[in-house]
């Protein structure tokens, strides 16, 4: 008795290479664009952590120059932005932060600093007093970061006069 194996022919072996390799690089760009983007993810936390830093710094001051320590007694006049002069170390209430440029977070650890490297950061202060947290107004801070991609993120808090 003989027995026929059946194997396969070279045209059946280039068909089945030519179809797994299509398979494979469709798949291999499928995570080059899912790899590209988790970037993303890393850089706008990063950005939001840096926002985060200087919103602790800034919120731990006081409201106005003539509020008290620790908000007692508090401002009674209207809102006012006020330029002081004063150097980065003598700030002493949120509107002296109006107006940085490219400053580091005074916050900020000097390990982690090179984690930061390339995002700019622009803080600016206004009165606003369109949600009606106070009678006289409130203190709009908007801090603008641009990550090294060149996003621009604008993050926003109020400090109220309390």
């Amino acid at each position: 008795m003989i027995r026929h194996t059946r194997g396969l022919s070279l045209v059946e072996m280039v068909l089945t290479i030519v179809i797994i390799s299509v398979a494979l690089v469709a798949s291999l760009q499928a995570f080059q664009v899912l790899s590209g983007r988790s970037s993303d993810a890393m850089v706008q936390s990063r950005a939001l952590d840096l926002a985060q830093l200087y919103f602790d710094e800034i919120l731990s001051h006081r409201f106005d120059e003539a509020t008290g320590p620790y908000g007692v007694p508090a401002y009674t006049g209207a809102c006012r932005i006020t330029d002081d002069g004063e150097d980065r170390d003598d700030y002493d209430d949120v509107d002296d932060f109006d107006e940085i440029d490219s400053e580091s977070p005074a916050l900020i650890d000097s390990s982690l600093a090179a984690d930061y490297a390339g995002f700019s950061v622009s803080v600016t202060v206004t009165c606003d007093d369109s949600i009606g947290v106070n009678t006289e107004g409130a203190k709009l801070v908007q801090v603008n970061i641009v990550d090294p991609r060149g996003q621009n993120s604008i993050f926003s808090v109020y400090k109220g006069n309390y």
